[in-house]
């Protein structure tokens, strides 16, 4: 791929394996192209720092000194700890290919990243951004788009990718591609079901002659006549969120967000939530729900043996 106008070109020996690691990463892993990017973003900026043409010439002192310049300039904890992990990825591919190859990048030390809770919306805010009244095309799909990302917990591209086979109607259930093209099942509120049974009734609207076949089967579809992107998704989001009086900028992984937290403070089965969201670790889930302490005491002395009152 060529550089980027006014981007410095890497040397061969650096762009090639580096090219080699991504298309490793996109046909073999399946990561979507958001991460992709992120990783050639990452590797890009610190091959063009680098002191020497070839990552075997590279030490775990080079990169570090790197990484401690990026943090005196100002880059974030959480952005560094992206990079580092960005840079042990890419040599143990080339580790793999090589055996005999160090990896420089193992050891990196990075500061830690304080960690933030994400935005939510409240359940009152919750249901007053849902209750929008359509009233023309774009109405109804943005509510079915506003209900399934709440009643789903959806992921933004996971929501864009969804297509019509996807859904069962007798089950209530659809069908995700989440990270790395891994599948699973959630439920479908009712009120969704219904959000999307309106919007099916308008899709044909913009399923005009210049639908791309590739495109023929997508749940969600813009005004050009193709699959929504997720540049349009986050700006309709906001905009229903300015129209329905919110007084927070709103994005769809606050949706995503409240799903989970809402779902958490109701069931406490963190596990149940973990699977819904489509995460691989737990302690994913845990940063990225949170309950507050009166929510926790409560369930441990309605759940926990040791805390339940004698009668």
């Amino acid at each position: 791929m060529p550089p980027k106008t006014g981007q410095t070109a890497l040397p061969a020996s650096l762009a090639e394996p580096l090219e080699k690691f991504l298309a490793n990463l996109r046909n073999e892993r399946n990561y979507s192209r958001a991460t992709l990017s992120s990783y050639r973003q990452q590797l890009e900026t610190i091959a063009l720092k680098l002191p020497v043409h070839s990552w075997q010439d590279v030490t775990q002192t080079m990169l570090q000194h790197l990484l401690m310049q990026d943090f005196q300039q100002g880059l974030a904890p959480r952005s560094l700890a992206l990079r580092a992990a960005s840079l042990r990825s890419l040599f143990r591919f080339l580790q793999a290919e090589n055996p005999q190859a160090i990896n420089p990048a193992q050891h990196l030390k990075v500061p830690n990243a304080t960690k933030t809770l994400p935005k939510q919306l409240d359940v009152d805010q919750m249901r007053h951004l849902l209750d929008v009244e359509p009233d023309d095309t774009l109405g109804y799909r943005d509510r079915a788009m506003l209900e399934l990302f709440y009643s789903s917990g959806l992921r933004l591209e996971e929501l864009v990718n969804i297509n019509l086979p996807d859904i069962s109607w007798t089950e209530q259930q659809l069908r995700v591609r989440g990270k790395g093209s891994k599948e699973r099942m959630v439920p479908i509120g009712r009120y969704a079901i219904r959000a999307l049974q309106a919007w099916l009734q308008h899709r044909p609207e913009l399923a005009g002659p210049k639908l791309p076949a590739e495109d023929s089967q997508a749940l969600f579809l813009s005004l050009q006549q193709q699959r929504i992107s997720t540049r349009q998704v986050r700006q309709r989001v906001e905009r229903w969120a300015k129209l329905q009086g919110l007084p927070q900028s709103l994005h769809p992984h606050m949706l995503r967000h409240s799903f989970a937290s809402h779902l958490l403070e109701s069931s406490g089965d963190l596990r149940a939530v973990q699977e819904l969201l489509g995460h691989a670790n737990l302690s994913t889930t845990q940063v990225y729900t949170h309950l507050d302490f009166q929510h926790l005491a409560k369930v441990y002395d309605g759940a926990h043996p040791r805390a339940r009152k004698k009668s």
